[in-house]
């Protein structure tokens, strides 16, 4: 079986209206139920499927600018629902929110409508939507939890490594950042997606920082005993609407779904450890060739590394150019280079440190539209 609604091409930007299509196609087996509401009032939805004993519970758009985790779950679930994966319904439960931060999600923040990070707020608890996340945790008692991000362009896998275009986390449930019981199934799991994935995109899977934070949800629900597993989806090259990336998501959530209904798992903490660490080294351009003024010096034939600002246009995502950095010889990896075009050497720009580039005919040549 498979829902016509995977089909449909599905932007970065996701608000809550474009889930209704896939919302109505999905059959009787998938319980539909309403947690709760989001600061403006917008329901919050859990999907639930199978019959088994082992619970899944997963939570994606708890930062409602990070979608491409939501766009993996639309795959997930049919793929789930076909006739050949029906031993995996009878040996797990999922418990699915594809939508923590709706309001996030209609404006394209990653913070809720109050201006809170849902993923620090995991013992304060002073968001209706953290509350909805840390009930539905109790009341489902999982055996594992996945925690679905998205993270921005700057990653590498490892230092001057290629991109991290998936990282993962086991979190830590303390402070020393103990190996428990719960974090060590974690980082398995983690190895074995990882083994997967490398044959797929080599190299290009990292691992985040484990300090622990007992606001993070990751570390608290790690910290009550459950293995929780974060993904991050990231960059492939070229890929800023992140189309790929979903489909590697979709696919370690098949590798880890398979491995925790048949028992079998082939990953160890030492492969898990193995995982580069993410570095934070990579600018989205580059520009060879150009003319600034930085305070009152003109500084000529300089390489100019800007970063992406994603902003939201009439309900169309665009990638602005931003100022980070310039050099003679920048240091930093870059996911694109190029030389400045001979109509713009002319131009001497002006440089101020994480603004918009706003030289319209810069920004025509080399800002990314939604189409």
């Amino acid at each position: 079986m498979l829902l016509t609604f995977v089909t449909m091409k599905l932007g970065r930007y996701l608000p809550p209206q474009d889930l209704i299509p896939f919302l109505k196609q999905l059959p009787k087996s998938v319980h539909q139920e309403q947690l709760g509401t989001s600061v403006r009032g917008l329901p919050i939805h859990l999907w639930t499927l199978g019959s088994g004993t082992i619970k899944i519970f997963m939570w994606s758009q708890m930062h409602g600018n990070e979608s491409t985790t939501t766009r993996a779950l639309l795959k997930l679930i049919p793929w789930l629902l076909e006739k050949e994966n029906k031993h995996l319904l009878t040996a797990c439960q999922f418990h699915i929110i594809p939508q923590l931060n709706p309001d996030g999600c209609l404006d394209y923040t990653r913070r809720n409508a109050n201006t809170v990070d849902l993923n620090r707020d995991a013992v304060a608890l002073s968001q209706p939507e953290s509350k909805v996340l840390r009930s539905a945790y109790k009341r489902i008692a999982p055996d594992y939890c996945l925690n679905l991000h998205d993270q921005r362009t700057l990653y590498g896998a490892g230092k001057n490594g290629p991109p991290a275009s998936v990282s993962f986390l086991a979190p830590s449930a303390d402070p020393q950042r103990s190996i428990t019981p719960a974090r060590a199934t974690a980082m398995k799991l983690i190895a074995q997606m990882n083994e997967m994935l490398q044959t797929r995109i080599p190299k290009q899977v990292g691992r985040y920082d484990d300090g622990f934070n007992i606001n993070c949800v990751g570390d608290t629900f790690t910290a009550l005993g459950t293995p929780t597993i974060l993904f991050e989806s990231g960059h492939c090259p070229g890929d800023y609407f992140r189309e790929e990336t979903s489909t590697h998501i979709f696919t370690a959530l098949k590798t880890l779904v398979q491995a925790v209904a048949t028992g079998v798992s082939k990953g160890s903490v030492e492969d898990y450890l193995a995982i580069p660490e993410n570095s934070t080294d990579y600018l989205d351009l580059i520009i060879d060739g150009v003319q600034l003024n930085d305070r009152g010096l003109i500084k000529e034939n300089q390489q100019l590394g800007l970063q992406y600002l994603e902003k939201l246009d009439a309900e169309k995502l665009h990638f602005i150019p931003t100022y980070h950095c310039y050099g003679d010889s920048l240091k930093q990896q870059a996911h694109r280079k190029i030389k400045l075009p001979e109509e713009l050497r002319h131009v001497v720009f002006e440089f101020e440190f994480e603004k918009m580039v706003e030289n319209l005919s810069f920004n025509e040549l080399f800002s990314i539209k939604e189409e």
